[in-house]
């Protein structure tokens, strides 16, 4: 199986998603916007000049299904999502959806269909960033999304999940009484968001599991605006320094659960001490943050974020006038994904090139909503320099298309067992 074959129907995906997005630099396609349907619709079109047939569900989610050879065999979707970060790059979701409609398309053009049906799955919502809610489109689709979440509000525009669901023409109140998809199989390609295959030489690898995290979007630190030069040192409530303070101290938590062995990933990714009333001449009485912490291990965040408490607990009592407020919680669960699916396609890796590197995935991906709702799923990375959820990810397609060829051997042959 030549991996070529697949890069006319790749390169013209991307290339044509691509092509929507708002002003840049990179790409930008929020959830539930003007450019994320747009993009839904770029697809649905090319699946349906394919002759797949084309369903949409009341959150937006796109199927497309091409029958298989076997109706008993439980279906297979592949796919990813089309909602990018702001200024975002060219793969991260969009790579995975190119990855299934070239499947498609190549079963189609060779005139036999594969084993198990075949549905191109674009799920909705992805991305994070703009509403606080994990897998947003996937849930929905799989009857998961508890109904309060639909009132989160989407970062840039301040209205919520329903309404801007209202505005795309879906149905949120329609959720609640969805029928969940019926179970199948759920892979997804995605681009590593890390440097791992690109610094080993490695083109694409099977992923066995996907990082759990549990979130402070809105933390803030609350202390007591003061003249820098006039506040003696015992006398201020600083909370650029408390938030120095919590920082040191989960950089140092962090170092020492590694050395145990365990995962852990802690990141305070929006520190914002700027605001209108700060000043150079102002000891700062007010910081927000927010606060990422990830891991492979349920356990492990929850004794993270017991130590987080302690830790603040102390800052607070070392810093009189300081005081903390991390705001709502928002979590995902790690998984593991399926022993079965990766053994079917490590074998079809094996068959046509050669054993696959395997890693744990330290982003979420829709394979997770599939898997904590019971289905097999599974994850193949593509290697891609300069990290994601930036203008300049860097996927070759060349690499994409071997990793679509191990799918296509795999979906051509037994999917009963392997």
């Amino acid at each position: 199986m030549n991996p070529t074959t697949f890069l006319p129907m790749l390169t013209r995906v991307l290339d044509e998603v691509n092509q929507i997005s708002l002003p840049g630099p990179g790409f930008t396609r929020p959830s539930y916007s003007n450019e994320e349907s747009r993009a839904h619709e770029c697809i649905a079109g090319i699946c349906e000049a394919l002759g797949l047939k084309i369903r949409c569900d009341s959150a937006g989610n796109l199927f497309a299904r091409l029958p298989g050879r076997d109706p008993s065999l439980p279906a297979v979707h592949i796919g990813s999502h089309l909602d990018t970060v702001g200024q975002g790059g060219a793969y991260d979701g969009t790579a995975g959806v190119a990855a299934a409609v070239a499947l498609a398309a190549w079963f189609v053009e060779r005139g036999q269909p594969p084993q198990a049906d075949l549905i191109v799955t674009v799920t909705r919502a992805e991305e994070s960033v703009w509403f606080p809610v994990s897998y947003a489109g996937s849930r929905m689709a799989l009857g998961r999304l508890h109904p309060e979440e639909l009132e989160a509000r989407r970062r840039d525009t301040g209205r919520t999940l329903a309404e801007h669901m209202r505005e795309q023409g879906f149905d949120p109140d329609a959720i609640r009484g969805l029928t969940p998809l019926r179970k199948g199989r759920f892979v997804e390609v995605h681009i590593e968001q890390g440097p791992v295959l690109s610094a080993a030489g490695d083109t694409f690898a099977l992923v066995t599991g996907i990082r759990g995290g549990l979130r402070y979007r809105t933390a803030q630190i609350h202390g007591a605006w003061a003249h820098s030069g006039a506040a003696p040192r015992a006398a201020r409530a600083d909370s650029v320094f408390a938030f120095a303070d919590l920082v040191t101290a989960l950089d140092s938590d962090w170092a020492e659960t590694l050395a145990r062995g365990d995962d852990l990933a802690v990141t305070f990714g929006i520190v914002d001490a700027a605001s209108p009333v700060h000043a150079m001449a102002k000891v700062p009485g007010e910081l927000g943050f927010c606060l990422d912490l990830r891991s492979d291990d349920k356990a492990i965040l929850e004794r993270t974020d017991a130590k987080l408490a302690i830790r603040i607990a102390g800052i607070e009592a070392q810093r009189p006038g300081i005081q903390f407020a991390l705001g709502p919680q928002s979590h995902s669960m790690p998984v593991q994904l399926s022993a079965v699916l990766l053994e079917g396609l490590r074998q079809a890796a094996l068959a046509l090139y050669r054993p696959l590197p395997e890693m744990l995935s330290g982003g979420g991906h829709d394979a997770a909503a599939f898997a904590a709702a019971g289905w097999d799923a599974a994850m193949l990375f593509v290697r891609n320099e300069h990290g994601s959820h930036n203008p300049d990810e860097a996927m070759h397609p060349q690499d994409l298309a071997e990793a679509v060829a191990v799918l296509a051997h795999w979906l051509d042959h037994k999917q009963d067992g392997n």
